[in-house]
């Protein structure tokens, strides 16, 4: 089987994707991107508890890589327009997952995704965030809809993990486009230094 990364958040849809890849049989990594300060320590807790959950359900070890993404998000809110934040924000986490998979020898990269429940997963803002990286990248849930999600999160035991108090994304902009250009996007990229923001969160990455 192959080996990949796995984009983990809090939520409900990220356990439920790492335990299909598991279940297949693959390798995984787990990356998070943890977006303090603009949120607090409850996504990085639950994904812990989440990978105590699976790691016993299939017995192996899944290594986790922490990345800063706060001072990302500080960057593009100070720098450019915040209509598209979500947008340019998935394509730093898909770049910043990319080069932990580069780094791990994975072929491709996985994400809870499923199609138009939030403003980054319109269609066109997929496309235009998921440009950003070359590795492919699997969506097992984007067929699914939310309540066939959840069933199987309460069946493998991470949804009542997913569902304790914690703090959402502050980083959201009140009127999130749902529709993206690549062009508008490069646009806005060009306001700032992205290799510059990849290379020092990264590089300030922690395995777990």
């Amino acid at each position: 089987m192959a080996r990949g990364v796995v984009l983990m958040s809090g939520g409900i849809d990220s356990p439920v994707t790492l335990y299909l890849m598991l279940r297949q049989g693959h390798d995984v990594v787990a990356v998070h991107l943890d977006n303090r300060p603009f949120t607090d320590d409850s996504p990085l807790e639950k994904i812990l508890d989440h990978l105590r959950v699976l790691e016993a359900r299939f017995d192996r070890k899944v290594p986790m890589y922490v990345v800063p993404h706060g001072p990302t998000q500080v960057t593009l809110m100070r720098n450019t327009d915040r209509h598209v934040g979500c947008v340019l924000c998935r394509r730093f986490m898909w770049r910043a997952a990319e080069r932990v998979a580069i780094r791990e020898n994975a072929t491709f990269l996985a994400t809870g995704e499923a199609l138009g429940q939030v403003a980054s997963q319109t269609l066109s803002n997929m496309r235009t965030a998921t440009a950003s990286v070359g590795l492919p990248i699997v969506r097992p849930l984007v067929g699914l809809d939310k309540q066939e999600i959840e069933a199987i999160a309460r069946e493998i035991g991470t949804y009542a993990i997913s569902t304790r108090p914690g703090v959402c994304c502050q980083a959201v902009p009140d009127r999130p486009a749902t529709r993206t250009s690549l062009l508008q996007i490069q646009r806005e990229e060009d306001r700032i230094d992205v290799e510059q923001i990849l290379d020092d969160c990264v590089r300030r990455a922690v395995v777990m």
